[in-house]
């Protein structure tokens, strides 16, 4: 109240009766420490008494008479305008709206800002707003104001929502007006690394139809800056008041992939917490929202358990907002009834730090990262015809180099021996029929290669988890035994890739029985029989993968993957 009298009998006294006016909101964003709290004059009055760091004024009505105003910033302490450490003159456009933001440093000494000096100042922006441009939007104007942080991009997904903003500056197209939603908002380098992540909730917030300033705030490095407030986000509401934290978070997803019938379902716990009950076999969680800094307990429990004292297994990790993290369940939970390979492979969560919501390139790609979670497989490769795209992974690991970027189109991957010299089982992985374009996924290795020696549990497969979590989806088997690579030296297929006709010849004195074309999904498209040779018309039909099957007299049948153009 006292604060709301000042400003009125301030402007009562500066503008006298049927003056113009400009409406004018002022944030304080100056993490200094010697200006913790300021106050502010209008010409020679007082207009905001003890005006506090990271808080806001409503907007306010200002004198704008064409004349020159000005606007001076003095300690706490100050007993009149001559105490002043900053002032600046501004003459204000009774059209305009304007919002004054107090950013830099004050101090001589103590702090460590970026590559260029930043003395107190005062950031104008003359194109504000009270309220959304469209009513069912929010608009959000963002603004630099740390002092050690880098010129930055500010990302929501792959859209860059703000691109190459210093410090002190506006963002250059000012307002971002977005659909009220709850959004994940990525602080990046202007080479696109994550440098913070925070939620922005504007749906939670009730932002629908509200002008927002989001102010970058506070030091990345405290320690070298007088232990001063730690960079984040914070939202100035046109209404005044406090900021409002934005959080800072990481992103987890938890797969579980764990064939043990002991752990068909689990309970899963944070930091004491259920966090996903009765939470089944071959399903993820979509990626959600966990707190970073400070040590997360995960636990894991039986289904129905009643509490985290429950637990068969736990672990304790500090997050970080820059990563988005990957938990996949494996291994065994039972000391009985399972035949693991050599190595001992007892439950655990594999855990990956760099994890994709969405593909980190262009359109027309998907991001695909493998991960080894079946206890009797063996080191395996992952070929893609003559191309390995995953080199000697081995139980609980995920593929080295990260995530596979491909391009959006349906493919047989060939699960192979570590040395690549014999198949272990085919599969077509129909990126393109999914409606995979720009998604990022987790492909696991899942099951028992020999269910008969391990309970009979779930057989070996590859299985996809989407970003959006859900049941995984099974990627079609392709062969299901080596008999079709030694079956395949029999025949010729050519050319590869085709876009007219694709010829087949058997060598030798061979017959094939049965030659078929089946689209990824299965289907028939094209067949012969009993023929030494013979061609395809491919013309007609869609560019993708499709499946040739060659069975002969002895039923051995041979696969081959055709790349139709």
């Amino acid at each position: 109240m006292k604060k709301r009298a000042l400003l009125i009998a301030a402007l009562a006294g500066v503008m006298g009766v049927n003056a113009q006016t400009a409406r004018v909101q002022v944030i304080h964003n100056c993490a200094d420490l010697a200006a913790d709290s300021v106050d502010v004059y209008l010409d020679n009055t007082l207009l905001l008494d003890n005006f506090a760091f990271r808080t806001a004024t409503s907007y306010i009505d200002a004198p704008a008479t064409g004349t020159p105003i000005r606007l001076s910033i003095a300690p706490k302490t100050s007993t009149g305008v001559t105490d002043t450490f900053y002032s600046v003159s501004v003459t204000l456009d009774p059209v305009k709206k304007y919002v004054i933001v107090a950013n830099g440093i004050e101090s001589t000494m103590g702090y460590t800002p970026g590559a260029t000096a930043v003395p107190f100042r005062l950031s104008v922006f003359e194109a504000a707003r009270e309220t959304a441009a469209v009513a069912t939007n929010t608009d959000l104007l963002v603004v630099h104001g740390s002092t050690d942080a880098p010129v930055v991009d500010v990302r929501a997904a792959n859209a860059v929502l703000v691109n190459d903003i210093a410090f002190g500056q506006f963002n250059a197209a000012g307002y971002l007006s977005l659909p009220t939603s709850n959004y994940i908002i990525d602080v990046t380098t202007a080479t696109g690394t994550t440098v913070k992540r925070y939620s922005a909730p504007l749906s939670t917030l009730s932002l629908t139809g509200a002008a927002v300033t989001v102010v970058a705030s506070g030091f990345l490095n405290p320690a070298v800056n007088s232990s001063g407030a730690a960079f984040g986000l914070w939202a100035a509401p046109a209404t005044g008041g406090a900021l409002i934290p934005l959080e800072e978070v990481a992103r987890v997803q938890v797969i579980h992939n764990c064939a043990d019938a002991a752990a068909d379902s689990v309970d899963v716990y944070i930091n004491g917490t259920l966090l996903l009950n009765n939470f089944a076999f071959r399903t993820a969680s979509p990626f959600v929202n966990a707190p970073v800094g400070v040590p997360v307990t995960l636990g894991v429990a039986p289904k129905n358990s009643t509490s985290v004292a429950d637990t068969i297994y736990s672990t304790t990790v500090t997050l970080s907002s820059e990563k988005r993290y990957i938990l996949v369940a494996n291994g065994l939970v039972s000391p009985t009834g399972y035949t693991p390979a050599a190595t001992a492979v007892p439950f655990r969560l594999s855990i990956y730090q760099q994890g994709r919501e969405i593909s980190a390139f262009s359109a027309d790609t998907t991001d695909v990262l493998v991960v080894h979670g079946s206890t009797d497989a063996p080191t395996v490769d992952v070929k893609a015809g003559m191309a390995t795209l995953v080199n000697d992974i081995s139980f609980g690991s995920f593929a080295v180099g990260g995530y596979l970027n491909l391009p959006t189109n349906n493919y047989t991957l060939d699960v192979t021996n570590a040395s690549g010299s014999t198949v272990i089982k085919s599969y077509t992985a129909p990126l393109t029929t999914l409606g995979l374009d720009e998604d990022a996924i987790t492909v696991v290795a899942s099951g028992f290669v020999n269910p008969a020696v391990n309970s009979n549990g779930p057989a070996f497969g590859l299985w996809v988890a989407l970003a959006s979590g859900g049941a995984l989806i099974p990627l079609p088997e392709a062969t299901a035994s080596v008999t079709a690579v030694q079956a395949a030296a029999s025949y010729r297929v050519y050319p590869n890739p085709v876009s007219g006709r694709l010829h087949f010849a058997a060598t030798g004195n061979t017959i094939a029985k049965h030659v078929g074309i089946y689209s990824v999904t299965g289907s028939l498209v094209a067949e012969m029989k009993d023929v030494a040779s013979g061609s395809f018309e491919m013309s007609d039909l869609a560019a993708g993968i499709y499946i040739m099957k060659v069975v002969d007299a002895d039923g051995a049948a041979a696969i081959f993957s055709i790349s139709k153009q």
